[in-house]
């Protein structure tokens, strides 16, 4: 799944604006791209990079095939992704408790409590709902997270209803052994087809996790294009793993995905020529040499 225009921007360090979200969304999908995360429905205070999403979302060209999730916290949140014509939303939770603390004041069950009536009414509503567990191979305040303390969480959010849960390496920190060891546990309650990868390239690990996931049965990874993103709540959390390099591995690999490269280029600079930075994307690197 494409996470650029939620996960990758909202950690930039001033607001972009709803023209140029809009365009990358549409030049995202224009590259192939089935799964765009198109916004996140959180209070402007708090992210100030996703305010007007619902203005996104109504302006993105909808494209026959192509889902739009969006993400939500709470009720709030929820109506007015419904007000936008938003047919798939995603909730989160930690598997660490400092980090739930300090992302949301509350503990990880009360976080998976309030969520409830959430996922009932999304449900009730006929929307799809993906779930995420963030800091699943470390914290940046408790360290390493036990594998048993994800699938915890992941077999709760799977529970209540989350047809996919997005299991994240948040700061960074994972190893393939130890992917492949956390993954393992949370297929002890939630089945290998409904889980998904989520890689933050940190120490320069995302790739190398990717393969470990792989072979692990897990078909779906997140990626952001040029490597965007990070989370406001982690501190030194760098970018997510960038597309074009998962796109260039899996293309090496004989693994066919659908999503033109160089078009998926083309959107990379766009918005880094917006936002006035480098790709952080080792294919786009080499390709602008």
């Amino acid at each position: 799944m494409e996470v650029g225009p939620r996960d990758g921007l909202q950690n930039e360090p001033g607001q972009v604006s709803v023209e140029a979200r809009v365009e990358l969304i549409d030049r995202l999908g224009a590259a192939g791209l089935s799964v765009i995360e198109a916004g996140s429905f959180v209070s402007p205070k708090w992210v100030p990079q996703m305010a007007a999403s619902d203005e996104v979302y109504k302006a993105i060209r909808k494209r026959e095939g192509v889902s739009y999730p969006v993400l939500v916290p709470n009720m709030r949140g929820l109506e007015s992704a419904q007000r936008a014509g938003a047919e798939e939303i995603a909730i989160f939770a930690a598997a660490s408790e400092t980090f739930t603390r300090k992302n949301i004041n509350a503990t990880i069950d009360e976080s998976l409590t309030r969520y409830t009536d959430v996922v009932r009414a999304a449900l009730d509503k006929g929307l799809k709902i993906r779930g995420y567990v963030s800091c699943a191979l470390g914290c940046p305040y408790e360290g390493e997270i036990a594998p048993d303390s994800v699938a915890a969480v992941a077999g709760k959010l799977y529970g209540m209803g989350c047809y996919e849960i997005s299991l994240g390496d948040t700061i960074g920190v994972g190893t393939p052994l130890k992917t492949g060891a956390m993954i393992r546990a949370v297929s002890r309650q939630v089945p290998i087809e409904r889980m998904a990868a989520h890689f933050h390239d940190t120490y320069g690990q995302g790739l190398a996790n990717v393969l470990a996931v792989l072979q692990e049965g897990i078909s779906i990874v997140d990626s952001s294009v040029s490597g965007l993103g990070g989370c406001p709540y982690a501190k030194g959390a760098t970018g997510n793993l960038a597309t074009e390099d998962l796109l260039y591995m899996l293309d090496g690999m004989g693994i066919e995905t659908g999503v033109d490269l160089d078009k998926l280029l083309d959107a990379g600079r766009y918005i880094c020529d917006h936002l006035g930075r480098r790709p952080v994307s080792r294919v786009g690197l080499a390709r602008s040499t």
